[in-house]
């Protein structure tokens, strides 16, 4: 078995000598590569009637999901600044991102009323999980993200004593060892 790097439109054989495999297409008598990759030659299985081996390309990255406009992303809080809250995206939807993104859930974008009274630093701390939608794609650094929904906030937070706290109304969070409250935007549990 042989292998060697190709992109998509590379010629990466004949039909006369080479099945196409996954990765691969024909066009007249010429193989092509249609992903980036790793091209292989697997040879034929001794009882197929076709004995020309199989040419493929097998993909050198798997992509998991990207988040984009309207998708609803579980994301933690890494930063409380005045404006913003920074966030790393951990999952689109039901699944799990293999990369990193970034993305910002700004002053403006944190409930739907009452915009210019929203105090950050009540409403998310580092560490916390949130459930938003993805606003846009915003500036070459982050996403914009949004928590401006009864089913978009906090689900997740730990207090200063370790515990997991948990929601008691829509704007605090309690820690069931010491009975303390902290602020929050709490996502509506089980919409």
């Amino acid at each position: 078995m042989t292998t060697e790097l190709v992109t998509p439109g590379d010629v990466i054989g004949k039909a006369t000598e080479f099945k196409a495999g996954k990765g691969a297409y024909v066009n007249d008598t010429t193989i092509y590569a249609s992903l980036t990759g790793t091209r292989r030659i697997v040879s034929p299985l001794p009882e197929s009637l076709d004995q020309r081996a199989v040419v493929e390309v097998t993909g050198h990255k798997a992509h998991g999901p990207i988040p984009e406009p309207g998708s609803v992303v579980i994301a933690r809080v890494t930063k409380v600044m005045a404006r913003m809250a920074a966030v790393d995206i951990l999952c689109v939807g039901p699944k799990a991102v293999r990369e990193n993104f970034a993305g910002v859930i700004r002053q403006q974008d944190v409930r739907a009323t009452e915009i210019d009274k929203v105090d950050l630093h009540q409403s998310f701390h580092a560490g916390d999980i949130v459930r938003a939608m993805v606003l846009s794609l915003g500036d070459a650094r982050a996403y914009y993200l949004s928590t401006a929904k009864n089913e978009l906030g906090v689900v997740s937070a730990e207090s200063a004593a370790g515990e997991t706290m948990v929601p008691i109304s829509w704007t605090e969070m309690q820690c069931p060892l010491s009975g303390q409250t902290e602020q929050r935007k709490v996502a509506k549990v089980g919409s």
